[in-house]
């Protein structure tokens, strides 16, 4: 119980960090703004009243939002020396890596959130299938909580938020990436593509819940936990 309340604890610290800095809604009106116009586009200009194309744009954009929600949240406490009295409080390193995780994964949510207004939209004009609207959200959920774990990673490696950044950003381009230069390499490297983010979300966004690309998911974000643990442990 007391390792559930640290880390419920963390969780509302790192909250309460987010929305009252004006970087959170920076990005929070970035993204709305870019997936607005995407997804507008279509609705007018195509008369297309579906969340497919929004929902193939989502990793790419993930890549840039993602590591910006997190790249902060080790590295700033190791900038100001912070990092080092968490470190020496009654808290698992366990707990405290979680609790950043889900706050970063609980800011995707409500970043998310206002996109329900999209799905309002083309109920209005038609009659959607719902299967992978749902499953869309659901993977979407699912990439934003792995490119989190990713951004957290990369975060416990160094004070710098830009290197944070960068370093997030490249891995988690290249997990996009991979599936797509598959086409490339001989046949027998073909299996190269069930690394790739995208092609796991692209599954799940079609209404195929399939449990491999769930495990997928969820293993990236068991590996990156696990090593920023050991990470902060050696240092601590």
């Amino acid at each position: 119980m007391k390792n559930i309340n640290a880390t419920i604890s963390i969780v509302k610290k790192e909250l309460r960090s987010y929305f009252v800095s004006p970087i959170a809604y920076i990005v929070i009106t970035i993204f709305l703004i870019f997936s607005g116009f995407f997804f507008f586009k279509d609705f007018f200009y195509f008369n297309q009243a579906e969340m497919r194309n929004l929902f193939q744009l989502l990793p790419i954009m993930f890549t840039f939002v993602v590591p910006a929600v997190t790249m902060r949240l080790f590295s700033e406490e190791r900038y100001s020396g912070s990092l080092e009295i968490l470190m020496t409080l009654p808290v698992e390193t366990f707990n405290a890596v979680l609790g950043k995780f889900l706050a970063g994964t609980i800011f995707i949510v409500v970043m998310i959130l206002p996109t329900i207004i999209y799905l309002f939209s083309i109920l209005l004009v038609g009659s959607p299938d719902m299967g992978p609207i749902i499953g869309g959200y659901f993977g979407t959920v699912l990439l934003g909580g792995a490119y989190a774990s990713i951004g957290i990673l990369a975060s416990s490696l160094s004070k710098n938020q830009i290197v944070a950044f960068i370093s997030a950003w490249a891995v988690t381009f290249f997990l996009w990436l991979i599936d797509k230069i598959v086409i490339f390499l001989p046949s027998k490297l073909a299996f190269l593509q069930y690394l790739g983010s995208d092609f796991h979300f692209r599954n799940i966004s079609k209404g195929i819940i399939d449990t491999r690309d769930i495990i997928y998911f969820l293993s990236v974000i068991a590996i990156s936990i696990i090593l920023t643990v050991k990470i902060l442990d050696e240092r601590r």
